[in-house]
């Protein structure tokens, strides 16, 4: 589960930084990877990046109160 952990970590990270950069810059990187905010591309990294801090939400109740990103048990 510490995998999964550290990819939806790293997937919420992305989406915040392409917040910020739209925010403060008005450039959205993933927009202008996949042509259009509405592509299908953009659509689908959306959903991933939502799925992945729904997961971080959720993950906390599932293990028992951690997000764990290592082995060792604090």
């Amino acid at each position: 589960m510490r995998i999964t952990n550290l990819i939806a970590y790293i997937l919420v990270i992305v989406g915040a930084v392409n917040w910020g950069l739209f925010g403060l810059f008005d450039v959205n990187l993933v927009s202008m990877v996949f042509n259009g905010a509405r592509a299908t591309g953009s659509i689908i990294v959306y959903s991933i990046i939502a799925l992945a801090a729904i997961w971080l939400i959720v993950s906390p109740f599932v293990t028992g109160g951690a997000l764990r990103f290592t082995d060792r048990e604090a």
